[in-house]
């Protein structure tokens, strides 16, 4: 690959990772810039990254600018090409995942109901309660480099917090709406057993309005990869602005060793070996029986959140910006040389760098508006798919795409041990997604 051609700042060279998302990000850029819903902020060269505050709290139902033109895009300037502490990261959102203890804390962003996310895990009445503090924020967050969309979020990101439990726990979420002027609930997508906890506007406390507080408690079953988000109508506008995120909720081992079939997808004889095995994997799926947070747990699993999401720029009822965990291409490398085999990474754009000896799960959710469905697609590898992560054995074995309608969730796992080290693209199977953010890479070391 020669200096000229990575030197191009816009044409697309199809043998090179790195020009080809980089074209492809600046005609997304070019197409959306001046769109009603989005703002500019330090668009330098195409591609520098606005720093500074990204909070704008409008709470309007489109950006204060409907040219694109304002003084938007003079302010936030920080370093070209960085994430400030203010922002969202979705290389940090990647890995993040909120238990209820104080190991996951984190800065303040929005005043003391945001002070600690993770709020506690104790026992009360026998029972082991996980409490969390939700915040309803509105908040301009960057889907392109220098493009922000009005988001309407929980705790000031898009996707919300992930928040990871044991079955049997009790989830206690004291959620308090700062919107200024716009109602909101969450709904979460458990067996619930108490319609006052269901988070729609017809039950319980109904709407939670602006400056008011309320404590869902939901009771954490069944296992799986689950989605909450708001219930407030019109649903849609809720949904796309970025009210949602995921809930993890961790079989435990001994439960499903006491009964499997309760776990696993499978007709055949129980067997000593078939128990043990199911044991087995839902060890693996235990976040606190996990390596990094006991210090002799299970090893050898590396996991992810992805939630595939989508934005109407110009509100006209369609999407044009695609991506998992909300910004375009921001798995991509920056720049490649497909001859050499090399790459680099650009301060908020890198590839997902993964243990070649390591199991890959990944936790996909759909969370997709104005479009029927999404789809995951793997190059070079298949995995074996786990629908809602209800299971412990898989549903589907061996496939390389899946598709998902909106609220779709499942567990992708797979590895790339006889793989050789470099990138490995995945993308949607939409072309038009993948075009317009929706493609990422793996770098397999």
């Amino acid at each position: 690959m020669s200096s000229d051609r990575q030197e191009s700042d816009s044409a697309i060279h199809e043998d090179d990772a790195g020009t080809v998302t980089r074209g492809l990000e600046e005609r997304l850029v070019d197409s959306v810039k001046n769109h009603d819903g989005v703002s500019r902020r330090a668009v330098l060269g195409g591609l520098a990254i606005a720093g500074g505050s990204a909070i704008a709290g409008t709470g309007a139902t489109r950006s204060d600018d409907d040219t694109g033109d304002s003084n938007d895009e003079t302010m936030g300037f920080g370093a070209p090409g960085t994430y400030t502490e203010e922002q969202f990261d979705p290389h940090g959102f990647l890995r993040e995942f909120n238990t209820g203890d104080s190991t996951n804390e984190r800065p303040s962003r929005f005043g003391e109901n945001d002070y600690n996310l993770n709020a506690g895990v104790y026992e009360e009445n026998g029972q082991t309660v996980r409490e969390f503090n939700f915040v309803a924020v509105p908040v301009e967050q960057e889907i392109l480099p220098g493009i922000t969309f009005p988001m309407w979020t929980f705790n000031g990101q898009v996707p919300g917090p992930t928040i990871r439990v044991e079955e049997g726990d009790l989830v206690r979420v004291n959620f308090t709406n700062g919107f200024p002027d716009m109602a909101h609930t969450i709904h979460p997508h458990l067996r619930n057993l108490n319609p006052r906890m269901d988070g729609i506007p017809q039950n319980g406390p109904g709407l939670i309005d602006s400056g008011e507080s309320f404590t869902y408690e939901w009771q954490a079953q069944p296992v799986g990869t689950h989605l909450y988000h708001c219930h407030m109508l019109p649903l849609k506008a809720h949904v796309h602005r970025g009210m949602y995120g995921s809930m993890i909720v961790d079989p435990k081992p001994e439960n499903v060793r006491e009964n499997p079939r309760q776990y696993i997808d499978y007709h055949g004889p129980i067997t000593d070996e078939v128990r043990e095995m199911a044991a087995e994997r839902a060890r693996s799926r235990n976040m606190i029986s996990h390596a990094d947070y006991s210090p002799e747990g299970f090893d050898g699993i590396d996991e992810m959140v992805m939630v595939m999401n989508g934005f109407d720029t110009n509100f006209d009822g369609d999407n044009e910006v695609y991506g998992v965990n909300t910004r375009g291409f921001c798995y991509a490398p920056a720049r490649t040389d497909a001859y050499n085999g090399e790459w680099e990474a650009g301060e908020t754009k890198h590839p997902i760098e993964i243990d070649g000896n390591e199991r890959q799960r990944v936790h996909l959710l759909n969370t997709i508006e104005f479009d029927f469905v999404n789809s995951f697609h793997c190059h070079s590898q298949f995995f074996d798919y786990y629908d809602a992560g209800t299971t412990l054995f898989p549903n589907r074995k061996t496939i390389d795409t899946v598709l998902m309608c909106q609220a779709q969730r499942g567990i992708l796992e797979f590895d790339y041990s006889n793989h050789e080290p470099g990138l490995y693209m995945f993308h949607a199977h939409q072309s038009e997604f993948a075009e317009l953010g929706w493609m990422s890479f793996f770098e397999v070391n």
